[in-house]
């Protein structure tokens, strides 16, 4: 489906208003970057196809209208910003601002909402049958958990579930490294970023700690999980890096669901509650996205790696020296 992403992106405070001719350069580079793109690549590998756009600058910055197709509003918007952040950080305008990056209602939107008259779902994917397969197929490799992780589940139904963890451990893992490039690249920690894959979506009162080599170090988790989830024998989360490895790859894996079209097939909030019992031995990790919580051994940032005080073991060494 098409959508018209609208974005402001203004210079930095110290930049007096643009006269004619600096309004005439940036709005023919930012143009030239936009020609350039053939495809942009979404949340969990979804492409998202650029149809037009139009650069207007003024005084005060750059106005962007940008027409992308994707299947679901949040992916345009969230692709257009992230593909936005990078272009500016490779051109002279790096130090500029996004302010605005949101999809403006259409027409026929506007007139469905006025007339009161049900509206097509945005984005909401047909079931796809070779999704689904792919699905039934990479459940055989999480070998780590048994049908009583997602409770009143069929068979099949257990088993699309797990194939969306699989797939979810891979989308992780593949964001994690995009993430990495784009705070190497910057030098800048999370809370400098306009749009992070996978560490936008933890605890955001840490920001400032999430470096590239925190990323790098989470990525380390998120592999060591991913393991462990293929192997027999899961025993939790090792440390409060890995439980929110795991907190993650629940979103992960119903995302692929729904971009399958098949979550409205699966007794999703009962799976939850299974998976969630299975998987966790406590949820403590959850207290780190709410107010500060003192007192919970593991919950401070420079123990999330450590492993849990109740057990014992080798540490991985990168996760061991902070220096690494």
């Amino acid at each position: 489906m098409e959508y018209q992403v609208i974005a402001e992106i203004t210079p930095p405070a110290t930049l007096a208003q643009l006269d004619e001719l600096q309004q005439h350069g940036v709005s023919s580079l930012l143009s030239d970057e936009l020609d350039l793109l053939a495809a942009v690549e979404g949340p969990d590998g979804v492409e998202v196809e650029p149809i037009d756009h139009t650069v207007t600058a003024g005084p005060t910055g750059v106005a962007i209208s940008w027409t992308l197709d994707a299947p679901a509003l949040e992916f345009a918007e969230h692709s257009a910003r992230h593909v936005l952040g990078e272009v500016l950080s490779r051109t002279p305008l790096a130090d500029w601002a996004i302010t605005r990056c949101e999809v403006s209602a259409t027409d026929e939107q506007l007139e469905a909402a006025l007339a009161d008259e049900p509206e097509e779902p945005v984005g909401e994917a047909e079931p796809d049958a070779a999704t689904r397969e792919e699905l039934l197929a990479a459940a055989d490799q999480l070998g780590g958990l048994g049908p009583e992780a997602f409770g009143p589940a069929t068979e099949e139904q257990a088993r699309l579930f797990a194939g969306a963890l699989v797939l979810g451990i891979e989308v992780l893992t593949d964001e994690l490294f995009q993430d990495i490039q784009g705070l190497e690249d910057s030098e800048l920690p999370a809370s400098e970023q306009d749009t992070l894959w996978v560490l936008d979506e933890l605890p955001e009162r840490f920001a400032d700690e999430y470096t590239a080599l925190f990323a790098k170090q989470f990525l380390v988790s998120a592999v060591i999980v991913g393991h462990r989830l293929c192997r027999p024998g899961w025993d939790g989360p090792h440390s409060t890096a890995e439980a929110l490895v795991v907190h993650l790859l629940r979103t992960a894996a119903e995302t692929q669901l729904e971009l399958a079209g098949l979550a409205d097939e699966l007794p999703l909030e009962d799976i939850f509650t299974a998976f969630d019992e299975a998987v966790f031995a406590d949820f403590d990790h959850l207290l780190l996205y709410e107010a500060e919580q003192d007192g919970v051994k593991g919950l401070d940032f420079a123990d999330w790696f450590r492993p849990k005080p109740e057990l014992t073991g080798s540490l991985h060494p990168y996760l061991a020296d902070p220096e690494a």
